[in-house]
């Protein structure tokens, strides 16, 4: 059995490091951050703290790159498999230039890096030298320093993309439509998460900045809702069950027909009980039906509605309507907090795979445990027996009934 080279934790880990290890070698790293700086800006960042009076920041490398997008790009990390070491050596380089600042006033420099066709140049002058320090957060994704900016300037023209000009001298256009527009013309969750965070979606007298945090899950759910919409007139789906995963984080998707209705179970299967359960269980479940959620979700956050994005655009994608039951199984491998993305792309690469075909949801189920038992040694029949959305299909009622 091979070890972690620094802690000797058994385990076959990438360079030779767990994760854990892997953070405390970025942190010892040599990393020269200057006060005062030229370099490429991939990205804004809006705190939550104190709100409605944040920290209004520019997520900053300190020269120029020409790979810059790729310091904030997770459907690129994804898709070219990413590791988790890969986005910490990648974030670590950021530096958080901020200021105080209100949500109502719309700050224009940071504004102009959200909605940049690519990253902006600019020069940075900050109050005092950084100090390294890695900031980690389950939504969003990591990031070095915090510090506060003396004066910063973009030193070239800013291209926009005519689409994204379109919404945002359109002060009378929804930032829901708007965001949904964007979507439709290819633009990603991460790149709409920039927009609306700087305040350059919406009614003119109600645009506003919007923290980080909670621009991502507004961009999951609004996509999410906009696709229900259009998929509720389709035919049933018929029982699929999708199963894949990224950085330590598998879904096993269960799909079966009927009218919409969603339900998530994440599960830790290196530990007795998960950190996000009310009750103190191994799981976290949140769940709707065909009339949605009127509220927050209590146990999954924002990992419930960036998981039933790419489901809803799967659905989309069949041409077919459907219930749809998903385990999320978080494994050891996946450590270190590196943002709810890893989610999304994760169930995204599960419902890339070649499904599972079955005649019946029965046999389907059966299957479901089967699979999870041998796959991680999990029993899932409890979580099965507590399944609002399987409770709701032996007492629901459909046309073929009568």
């Amino acid at each position: 059995m091979k070890k972690c080279l620094m802690c000797k934790k058994p385990g076959n880990f990438e360079r030779g490091l767990c994760l854990q290890c892997a953070k405390k070698e970025i942190f010892t790293k040599t990393k020269s951050f200057k006060q005062d700086f030229f370099g490429s800006v991939p990205s804004p960042f809006i705190g939550r703290y104190n709100y409605p009076n944040v920290n209004i920041g520019m997520l900053s490398l300190q020269e120029v790159k020409k790979d810059a997008r790729e310091y904030d790009n997770p459907r690129s990390w994804a898709k070219h498999e990413k590791k988790a070491y890969d986005v910490l050596d990648y974030r670590s380089n950021l530096v958080n230039a901020r200021q105080k600042g209100n949500v109502h006033k719309i700050n224009e420099m940071v504004e102009l890096v959200g909605i940049a066709k690519k990253p902006v140049d600019a020069e940075v002058h900050l109050n005092k030298k950084p100090f390294f320090r890695l900031n980690l957060d389950s939504y969003s994704s990591p990031y070095g320093p915090n510090t506060e900016i003396e004066k910063a300037k973009i030193t070239e023209n800013v291209k926009v993309s005519r689409y994204v000009d379109k919404v945002n001298s359109d002060t009378d256009l929804k930032s829901v439509k708007a965001m949904q527009y964007l979507y439709k013309k290819g633009y990603d969750e991460t790149f709409l998460t920039r927009v609306l965070s700087v305040g350059s979606l919406g009614i003119g007298k109600d645009r506003k900045l919007v923290p980080t945090r909670w621009s991502i899950t507004a961009v999951d759910d609004s996509l999410g809702k906009k696709n229900l919409l259009e998929f509720r007139d389709f035919k049933d789906v018929n029982e699929l069950v999708y199963f894949g995963g990224y950085m330590g984080n598998s879904y096993l998707i269960l799909f079966m027909p009927g009218p919409w209705s969603y339900e998530l179970f994440e599960i830790m299967v290196d530990k007795e009980v998960n950190e996000w359960s009310s009750q103190g269980l191994r799981y976290a479940t949140d769940h709707e039906n065909w009339n949605g959620r009127k509220e927050y979700v209590k146990e999954t956050a924002g990992g419930y509605y960036a998981a039933r994005l790419p489901i809803t655009e799967k659905l989309k994608e069949l041409k077919r309507k459907g219930s749809v039951l998903a385990f999320r199984f978080i494994t050891e491998e996946y450590q270190v907090p590196l943002g709810v993305w890893v989610v999304r792309e994760a169930a995204r690469k599960a419902l890339m795979e070649k499904p599972l075909e079955f005649g019946d949801s029965e046999l389907m189920i059966k299957y479901a445990k089967i699979f999870a038992k041998k796959k991680f040694g999990m029993d899932i029949s409890d979580l099965l027996k507590k399944s609002h959305l399987l409770k709701e299909r032996k007492t629901q009622k459909r046309l073929g009934d009568f």
